[in-house]
């Protein structure tokens, strides 16, 4: 099933679920919101299941129109966000145009931080931001979300816990990473409010581009009209979400609705582009010395979007403006 989040007035919204075409939607009867659904899944999930069936069967007369201007993000806060950086071919290329290397225990630990989770912002809210010279930056990525789980899971047992899947934006505020970095205390200041596409589905609408641990698609990022790239979200994947979630889980448990990222998707193959403009900028320092792309400016769009095999917007689209923020009560 689809399931998204209207606006209603309130912090958390109204659930729906939305067809297979994203055209139309119906409420959620059984729960009036996402983190409730989540909170009793086991009870409630089946009598949601059959109500989706019928809306895609056009057996729904109350069906309206969904429309994603009136979407939230799915989970529009939540209880934990933690974002991992499971495509190591981002990291080695930030090093690379540093000449630095890897370090070898890169490669068998995930990196994860905490994010704010608190603010989750709609798929077509504006990403807003006091200073340009902060390095306003997109990040395409894919997420999940999970039931409770355990302390201590393991990467196998972990693959019963994801519940939804959806996509993201990670904007990330370049300029300001090195100071919060060099405190040797991680992201702060330069981790605002991240962005998701409007609707988030269980695995089993992906059919055979799920296998259980990762999503085989391209994510396609569009800055300003051009194709910024399209990696294969199922290729070169060093941590696989199980191995996400048990890295997350391994001194906690996590809460239903614990949302967890697979940080920025991104291939060896040139040819695929690239889901941020940081490592567009990477690519230009190792080829030519010095970058050539700047980062987003005011007034700047930001698309993301995911297709199935038949062309068909699994999650919808991300389409974000970038706009000045005037801070109130200076």
């Amino acid at each position: 099933m689809k399931l998204a989040t209207l606006k209603n007035g309130s912090r958390d919204g109204l659930l729906v679920i939305v067809d297979r075409a994203l055209a139309r939607c119906v409420p959620a009867a059984q729960a009036a919101t996402l983190q409730q659904l989540l909170d009793r899944w086991d009870e409630l999930a089946p009598a949601v299941q059959a109500r989706s069936d019928a809306l895609n069967a056009g057996k729904l007369p109350d069906a309206r129109p969904f429309d994603p201007a009136q979407a939230m993000a799915p989970l529009p806060r939540a209880y934990q966000w933690c974002d991992g950086s499971a495509y190591l071919s981002h990291a080695e290329l930030v090093r690379k145009a540093r000449k630095a290397e890897m370090p070898e225990f890169l490669y068998q630990d995930p990196m994860m931080y905490q994010g704010a989770s608190d603010t989750f912002l709609g798929p077509l809210d504006a990403i807003e931001v006091e200073d340009e010279a902060w390095g306003i930056d997109l990040e395409a990525e894919v997420a999940i979300v999970t039931s409770d789980v355990p302390m201590g899971v393991s990467a196998q047992d972990a693959r019963a816990h994801i519940r939804l899947l959806m996509i993201v934006n990670d904007v990330s505020l370049r300029n300001l990473i090195p100071h919060e970095l060099s405190k040797g205390f991680g992201f702060f200041h330069s981790k605002p409010s991240t962005a998701f596409a409007p609707v988030a589905v269980t695995p089993d609408e992906l059919g055979e581009a799920w296998d259980g641990a990762k999503i085989s698609l391209p994510l396609v990022s569009v800055v300003n009209g051009q194709e910024l790239g399209h990696p294969h979200a199922g290729v070169d994947l060093n941590f696989d979400f199980p191995t996400l979630i048990a890295h997350a889980a391994k001194s906690r448990r996590l809460a239903a609705g614990t949302v967890i990222g697979s940080g920025t998707v991104s291939n060896r193959d040139p040819a695929a582009g690239s889901s941020c403009l940081a490592e567009k900028r990477m690519l230009e320092v190792i080829a030519e010395g010095k970058p050539s792309t700047p980062f987003l400016r005011f007034g700047d769009r930001v698309e993301i979007d995911m297709r199935d095999a038949r062309g068909q917007s699994v999650f919808g689209r991300i389409d974000q403006k970038v706009v000045r923020y005037v801070p109130t009560g200076r």
